[in-house]
């Protein structure tokens, strides 16, 4: 199998073209947070982005373990990305209590940082995996995808589109379930029949509609979970080709083909979902109800996958809740920052952003 390399920016950030500036006033308050960056202790990194770095850090009180995004202001300011910053966060809120979506237990800012406090996956990234196993077998692939469809599925509920299911987005938790994170190229009020014509994503996953700059719609992350569920069975996402510029022609013209190997049905399946016509694309007309009904899924008893009563069929070996083990080491060994527990004055303020879970808080201050 030829290992694809992974695409440090999505294919909009490379553009440039993802975001507009929202004129945020600078001098707008926000009301201070009682929880801080001075409350954590930082200990590594585990996850590298366009703003900025994830790091493993444990609250100096409770002693849990989270996963800290931390964002340089000065850098979304430059690219004007606040929006895409701001839905983020606003998804994080929406989608807080999901089992398959990364939580959200506090935010705050200081003069030159946006802080996201998020549950920590120590079982790591499915793109890690999947470069050291090369394929999974139809179980646990089935397993992965039908968790990822409930996660697309809940934010279609919620007028959410999420746009950039790729491996590197798709983390495990401690007993092996998906967590979906990193919500911002995700389009909010986006209904049934919403179409939208923002050109982002990243390359290898895009839907042929995005990349022709058509108009497009939710479909486009039934498209994304037919190109993921084709890497985690054969390798390569589906059109692979090292030339990005070839690859992006195989997406719009090329015909899938499937090599044996795999069921009829997981063939059936990915012909399906990755059909160029949107409107004949598995999802086109019930969303995640048709997705569930494919026989692939068969096996699936759906209400028990969403309790986590079906045991996942890989489970982490972990040392306990702080392992890096599953951790990628191109991340872990960087340097992490002194200046991270810094308590500076506030600067150029992101309105709404400072966010506290209270009953995380309760148990974090000892009520």
């Amino acid at each position: 199998m030829v290992k694809k390399t992974k695409s440090p920016v999505t294919y909009a950030k490379m553009k440039g073209i993802v975001s507009y500036f929202t004129g945020n006033n600078p001098q707008s308050e926000e009301p201070q947070s009682r929880v801080s960056a001075a409350d954590f202790d930082y200990l590594k990194v585990i996850g590298t982005g366009s703003f900025g770095k994830v790091f493993l850090a444990t609250h100096r009180e409770n002693g849990r373990y989270y996963a800290v995004k931390v964002l340089q202001k000065h850098i979304i300011l430059t690219r004007k990305e606040e929006r895409n910053v701001m839905c983020e966060h606003r998804v994080l809120l929406k989608t807080v209590n999901h089992p398959f979506l990364v939580k959200l237990h506090f935010s705050f800012q200081t003069k030159d940082r946006l802080y996201l406090v998020l549950d920590y996956a120590c079982g790591g990234e499915l793109f890690y995996h999947l470069q050291r196993e090369g394929v999974f077998g139809e179980p646990r692939a089935r397993f992965y995808a039908a968790e990822m469809a409930c996660a697309l599925g809940y934010l279609h509920s919620l007028k959410i589109v999420y746009r950039d299911l790729k491996p590197e987005n798709i983390l495990l938790d401690s007993a092996g379930h998906v967590v979906l994170t990193d919500f911002g190229l995700c389009k909010e009020g986006m209904s049934g029949r919403g179409t939208t014509r923002t050109f982002c994503g990243t390359p290898e996953y895009l839907a042929p509609e995005v990349l022709l700059q058509k108009e497009y719609d939710r479909t486009v992350d039934w498209w994304g979970l037919g190109a993921v569920l084709h890497e985690m069975l054969y390798g390569l996402p589906p059109f692979y080709n090292a030339d990005r510029l070839e690859m992006l022609r195989n997406i719009i013209y090329q015909p899938l083909v499937l090599k044996p190997g795999v069921s009829s049905a997981a063939r059936d399946l990915l012909k399906r979902l990755l059909n160029r016509d949107r409107a004949k694309r598995l999802g086109a007309k019930r969303d995640l109800t048709e997705v569930q009904s494919h026989p692939f899924f068969s096996s699936i008893h759906w209400d028990k996958l969403v309790a986590k009563q079906i045991p996942p069929p890989y489970v982490p070996l972990l040392s306990g809740p702080g392992d890096l083990t599953n951790i990628d080491p191109w991340f872990t060994e960087l340097p992490v920052p002194q200046s991270l527990g810094a308590c500076e004055e506030y600067g150029a303020t992101f309105p709404g952003f400072t966010y506290s879970n209270e009953n995380i808080l309760s148990l974090t201050r000892g009520h």
